[in-house]
């Protein structure tokens, strides 16, 4: 099994942005199932927000992109350039009804990776962070038939190295 698994990671081609993003395109007037994604917390109006959303497993949550789709699993993605004013919106179409883990970064350069030095991240239920990632549980959210919608708070580097909400 674990032979299979480092055969198909050796297969499977190198992330990209593009990555998800089709599925999860929304539609004009989109009807749903899609969750909508209102950010808030924002350190700056610089960059890119990138939301992405995984099966709400433990071992799927925060997986490379590329092993969840070559597993038929679910993950989409939705990038959108930060807006100079006003809220700031996601919308990502789900494969249906039901619970996924959503996360979403802020990169402040409007790069694909991630800069603990810089970026911002946030997760749906708004759990505390600290110095670790969320349990799964903790960044569930259940889409539902129609537009699910959902506020996510984000973190920025608090401290040498836990991230938390800005104080304003």
């Amino acid at each position: 099994m674990i032979l299979s698994l480092m055969t198909m990671l050796a297969t499977t081609l190198p992330s990209t942005p593009a990555l998800g993003t089709e599925a999860a395109r929304c539609r004009p007037h989109e009807t749903g199932p899609a969750i909508v994604v209102t950010v808030d917390g924002l350190k700056d109006r610089a960059g890119r927000l990138r939301a992405e959303v995984y099966p709400a497993v433990e071992g799927d949550f925060l997986a490379d992109d590329n092993v969840l789709i070559a597993q038929g699993k679910t993950f989409r993605r939705a990038v959108i350039a930060v807006p100079p004013s006003g809220p700031a919106q996601l919308c990502l179409r789900v494969p249906g009804e039901g619970a996924y883990a959503l996360s979403v970064v802020h990169s402040r350069t409007g790069g694909h990776g991630f800069s603990l030095l810089h970026d911002g991240i946030g997760f749906a239920g708004n759990p505390r962070l600290g110095h670790s990632k969320p349990d799964v549980g903790q960044a569930r959210i259940v889409a539902h038939a129609g537009l699910t919608a959902t506020t996510v708070v984000m973190n920025y580097r608090s401290g040498l190295f836990s991230f938390a909400p800005l104080k304003r």
